[in-house]
């Protein structure tokens, strides 16, 4: 498994097979630790039931869908809520940072580190062939895997408090992405996922 040891700015990682970037702090006008306690108390969080091969699964963290469309995913579909002024401050950060228009976010709270998100591709057609997605992380660390859809090869980056992580080409096309359960105790993480909805 290879690690990348991260820029100060938004710098591109080698990878074969897509596109992707990384910055180790998402340029804000709050601090950190302010939007993570904002994003937990302010966010109205759903626990979601997916289908995965057929069966119902509970989502083992926490979810909420802001935009401008509706999205679907293993069975699921999200009706948006409108972005808040906390959202809308990130999303115009991110799309400074990577030169690209978001018209929804994807926000997962992950509250310990029994939390966690399965491998997957965001291939879901609304998004494009080809989808650009920005991943802003807040609060604590947690190493973000990377698997090879042929190969098999995996890809590991430590997502700190702040960071930008940038998807796109075709990523999404080659590879699976999640977060596994930790075993150490964990402070809670949220993650955004900027993503334009066709």
């Amino acid at each position: 498994m290879d690690l990348f040891t991260p820029a100060t700015i938004l710098t591109p990682i080698p990878i074969e097979d897509g596109e992707l970037a990384l910055q180790p702090q998402l340029g804000l006008a709050l601090a950190n630790a302010e939007i993570l306690a904002r994003l937990i108390g302010e966010t109205a969080w759903r626990a979601e039931q997916v289908t995965v091969f057929g069966k119902r699964h509970l989502q083992p963290r926490l979810t909420a869908w802001h935009g401008e469309a509706r999205y679907t995913y293993s069975g699921l579909t999200l009706e948006p809520l409108p972005f808040t002024p906390l959202l809308q401050h990130i999303r115009q950060a991110a799309e400074a940072a990577t030169g690209r228009r978001y018209n929804s976010v994807l926000l997962n709270y992950y509250r310990d580190g029994r939390d966690s998100m399965g491998m997957h591709s965001d291939d879901e057609p609304e998004l494009g062939p080809e989808p650009a997605i920005a991943s802003v992380s807040f609060g604590a660390t947690r190493p973000f895997v990377l698997r090879h859809k042929r190969s098999g090869r995996t890809f590991k980056i430590d997502l700190t408090d702040g960071s930008l992580l940038f998807m796109s080409g075709s990523l999404q096309q080659n590879w699976q992405h999640g977060i596994n359960k930790s075993q150490r105790p964990l402070g809670p993480r949220v993650n955004l996922t900027f993503r334009f909805i066709v």
